[in-house]
């Protein structure tokens, strides 16, 4: 009987396993989603997740707070009805618990740039077939903050 060798959980390359960021970010949702079961439901519950996400952006190395703080100012007044709340640890926004748009820190994923996204909850079909769900978010200007609200009001409905 032969056996393969597997590469150390650190050295996994593509198709060969998870990422240790990988790694950490499912464990902080699976952490997430242990909080959200033990605080229930109602209005105490939704003023924790909020305080959670707010403790989160205060977190967030510049530029990325700047960032993060706009985005939350933007959604929560374009669209009241979602609900803030942690999605694999980053900044989410959600109808009746389920996300419907995000905020990703580029310098948390490792990246070059921020992104800001939307789930399938959003329902943002265009009729080509064609559509973007996410965005990189970098010097951003006031026409792409009005671009992103509307969609966002958009994806609240």
């Amino acid at each position: 009987m032969t056996t393969t060798a597997r590469p150390a959980a650190d050295d996994a390359t593509a198709g060969e396993g998870f990422s240790a960021q990988e790694r950490a970010a499912m464990q902080q949702r699976a952490a997430e989603l242990r909080t959200q079961a033990k605080r229930g439901r109602g209005a105490d519950r939704a003023a924790r997740d909020e305080a959670d996400v707010l403790a989160k952006i205060a977190a967030m190395p510049e530029p990325d707070r700047e960032l993060a703080e706009r985005v939350h100012a933007m959604v929560t007044r374009v669209a009241p009805e979602l609900a803030p709340k942690l999605y694999y640890g980053q900044p989410a926004y959600a109808r009746k618990g389920k996300v419907v748009c995000f905020f990703r820190s580029g310098r948390a994923d490792g990246e070059r740039y921020s992104t800001f996204g939307f789930s399938a909850e959003a329902r943002l079909d265009d009729a080509s077939g064609l559509w973007a769900t996410s965005y990189a978010l970098t010097d951003v200007g006031q026409e792409a903050w009005d671009r992103l609200a509307a969609l966002v009001e958009q994806a609240a409905r």
